[in-house]
């Protein structure tokens, strides 16, 4: 299982917001580049980079950011944030991302993204989709959360028949930076159901065990960010608990 350290850029430094919320961020880092250098260093190979100006402006806003990282470190990016166009997402790919994210236009534009797929490739873009629980529904969250799709992620998923995408990044949104574990049970359903994606686990992780319990349930890979700027373990920790 990967796993993707993640660096969630706001005015050029590495934050996390609690919940994905943007009046509740802790600054962690003001050197982006330093940061994904240790990261490489200890053996990821790749990073989750989130352009969290650009995901509330919905608009780019941290593509240059991104490209000097990742002209700077040996390691392969995973990108998204704002990414409103195609442009964006060609921006970025020539910036030196191997894989753009793609959030809420995947649930609220699928003909769009579709589009996309077929143009670069489905090794080249992740589908995120961001879910909050109503009752025993899982409802994907939109532009920043702040609202809610008009359909429930199995119909989303849909959308994307086997064959067309590749990738998919589910985030919890009620653990997502809370450090309460993972949805593993979410998880686990989503990979019995659509074998064909690789399934990436976000939101919640807090020790080594939920990265073991993130693989149990078929993930291919594993977002992690705050438990890694608290120390509650080293990124090398959690490549060799992997591997």
């Amino acid at each position: 299982m990967i796993v993707y350290p993640a660096i969630d850029l706001r005015d050029g430094a590495c934050v996390r917001l609690m919940h994905g919320r943007f009046d509740q961020v802790t600054r962690y880092d003001d050197d982006p580049v330093s940061r994904l250098a240790a990261f490489a260093a200890a053996g990821a190979t790749w990073a989750h980079i989130v352009d969290l100006d650009g995901a509330e402006a919905g608009r780019a806003v941290q593509h240059a950011l991104i490209g000097t990282l990742a002209a700077a470190v040996d390691i392969r990016i995973q990108s998204g944030g704002g990414v409103r166009s195609a442009d964006d997402v060609q921006a970025l790919l020539d910036a030196g991302v191997a894989r753009v994210v793609v959030g809420s236009l995947a649930v609220s534009q699928p003909a769009i993204v579709t589009d996309w797929l077929a143009r670069f490739g489905a090794d080249r873009i992740t589908l995120a989709i961001d879910v909050k629980a109503d009752g025993d529904r899982w409802i994907p969250a939109l532009k920043g959360w702040t609202e809610a799709a008009e359909v429930d992620l199995w119909a989303a998923l849909d959308r994307y028949p086997p064959g067309l995408a590749r990738h998919l990044l589910v985030t919890d949104v009620g653990r997502d930076g809370a450090l309460t574990g993972p949805n593993t049970d979410l998880l686990a359903e989503i990979v019995r159901r659509r074998p064909d994606l690789k399934v990436q686990a976000s939101g919640g992780v807090s020790q080594l065990s939920d990265l073991t319990a993130a693989r149990a349930a078929g993930c291919d890979g594993a977002i992690v960010g705050r438990a890694i700027y608290e120390g509650r373990f080293t990124v090398g920790e959690a490549v060799a608990e992997t591997a």
